[in-house]
């Protein structure tokens, strides 16, 4: 696990030691699923205790490093992913997913949102109306919580449950782990099922169904959305079904990189 620098790279020719010191540890907790030690840091460092104490306290005053649940142990927070929002994979994300769901609103005459996690909720970055005079819809900048909102929860459920406090961190939402696992149960039948289809917990008559996007891990990066709203005849338009069966294929459709 000792860190190395490529034999290759040009010698520097400004030296800035500390600013290095704070990448290099960034870079080695960036591989790091379960977060390290103090100690397994100074030792993949070769460094003093002393200076690596010193920056792992700035970076986590920065909020850009985390004390996992557990108090021991290191880990990156999304801070670094908040930061590259107003970078160009980001804005890929999004230029790629809006279009895709445009195309899902004017078919199904339903809304959607994507939303992705941020210190603590599910940030709303992109949404999709149709165009009807009747419309819900959440704004883009919208904070959703993790645990009372359908997007929150399938966020939730699709990470790997063995990894839950160092997620949790990693988002920083560390002080929601008894809500967490007080919601398993409806967690682990959201998995099973594949996505999340319930009554919103902030509007009567809207039912959320909510549909992960994947890494390669079966990890959730983001979640897709759709508040459904039922139409009278003859304008009832897609059943939930149908409407779950597209937000699947438009799940599939994105990436993030």
């Amino acid at each position: 696990m000792t860190m190395e620098r490529s034999p290759d790279a040009a010698p520097d020719r400004y030296r800035a030691p500390a600013l290095d010191k704070g990448l290099d540890i960034l870079e080695l907790l960036a591989g790091q699923s379960e977060g390290l030690t103090r100690a397994e840091i100074v030792k993949a460092m070769g460094r003093s205790p002393s200076e690596i104490y010193r920056m792992l306290e700035r970076l986590v005053a920065r909020n850009f490093v985390a004390r996992t649940a557990g108090g021991d142990r290191y880990a990156l927070t999304m801070k670094l992913f908040v930061l590259a929002m107003g970078h160009p994979p980001l804005r890929r994300l999004v230029a790629q997913a809006q279009p895709l769901m445009d195309a899902f609103a004017r078919e199904a005459l339903q809304s959607c949102h994507l939303a992705v996690p941020d210190q603590g909720a599910a940030l709303v970055i992109a949404q999709a109306s149709p165009v009807e005079v009747w419309e819900f819809r959440v704004r883009v900048g919208a904070r959703l919580g993790l645990i009372e909102t359908g997007s929150g929860q399938t966020l939730l459920a699709f990470q790997d449950p063995a990894r839950r406090a160092e997620t949790l961190a990693l988002w920083g939402a560390t002080g929601i782990g008894t809500e967490v696992a007080a919601l398993e149960d409806r967690l682990a039948a959201t998995r099973a099922q594949g996505c999340r289809i319930g009554e919103s917990g902030q509007l009567l008559g809207v039912q959320d169904i909510s549909v992960p996007v994947l890494t390669a891990r079966g990890e959730a990066f983001a979640v897709l959305t759709c508040p459904f709203i039922g139409r009278p005849a003859p304008h009832e338009g897609e059943t939930v079904p149908q409407v779950v069966a597209r937000l699947r294929t438009l799940a599939a459709q994105i990436s993030f990189g």
